[in-house]
């Protein structure tokens, strides 16, 4: 019998995880965690839903989440594993804020996640993804290719809208839902950005990243071409990221379901000759 392909190593957890234990004990920069966890509070309290128990699965630091839960476990990132100690048909709710990004099987965390969750329970996350640092990327891909004759990995992949919405269904969850927050940011130069990065415990723990330290001239040239494409009037420099928020229920018969193929009553002719009238 054939083993399932595993899933490519793509971030170095165990320094994530180290860097992120070193930012929460000199100060971390929160500004998007901040966000996203009041947008956490507004979109659960429009869900019609009472929820009991709840995990929160690798959030920095962890959200603040309200009194009204009977329970609520906080799962804190490993060094290695993506494995969750999660019980089947344990949670009403599963939560996680800017961390599923730097997954390296986000198809097994999710269906992990489903098997944990009671049917109706519901899976609310935020992660980073889309043109998140797009500014950035460009700039360095720009100035390695001038400076050093080739690009090497920085910045990590992210996922696109799409691509998390069709990861949902994958896992079996129903109703998936995908939306994303925007957030410009300006900053005075490409290096204030880069010190906000760092005080995020977010920067370059790609497996595959280049373990020199980058040229002097690199650095240089990639700031002055990221002000000579992303500055505004005023001088400021441009950061895009991209919050994508993605929701899905474990199913249950009360549900809303789809129609059955051939179903419906009126086919897609009839329906465009009304439309016409």
């Amino acid at each position: 019998m054939a083993q399932a392909p595993t899933a490519p190593i793509l971030f170095d957890r165990a320094l994530l995880k180290a860097r992120q234990e070193r930012v929460r004990k000199s100060g971390p920069v929160t500004f998007l965690l901040d966000r996203v966890a009041e947008d956490f509070g507004d979109r659960l309290q429009a869900v019609m839903r009472e929820f009991a128990d709840v995990a929160d699965i690798w959030t920095p630091g962890g959200l603040r989440l309200p009194d009204r839960f009977k329970s609520a476990t906080r799962i804190d990132l490993a060094s290695e594993s993506e494995t969750l100690p999660l019980q089947p048909e344990s949670l009403d709710l599963a939560v996680s804020a800017l961390a599923f990004q730097f997954v390296n099987d986000l198809p097994g965390v999710l269906a992990q996640i489903r098997r944990a969750l009671r049917p109706d329970g519901l899976l609310l996350a935020a992660m980073i993804g889309g043109d998140t640092l797009t500014e950035l990327r460009q700039s360095f891909a720009a100035a390695e290719t001038e400076c050093e004759g080739g690009v090497s990995p920085r910045v990590a992949p992210f996922a696109d809208l799409r691509d998390v919405g069709a990861l949902l269904q994958r896992a079996g969850l129903a109703l998936p839902v995908t939306d994303v927050d925007r957030i410009v940011v300006r900053y005075d130069s490409a290096f204030a950005l880069m010190a906000d990065l760092r005080r995020m415990g977010a920067t370059n723990f790609l497996f595959e990243r280049r373990r020199k330290p980058t040229r002097r001239a690199t650095m240089l040239r990639m700031a002055q071409s990221y002000a000579e494409r992303f500055a505004d009037s005023d001088g400021r420099l441009r950061a895009t990221f991209d919050v994508i928020w993605l929701s899905g229920w474990a199913p249950h018969e009360s549900q809303p379901k789809p129609l059955k193929p051939g179903s419906a009553k009126v086919n897609l002719e009839e329906a465009v000759k009304r439309g016409r009238k």
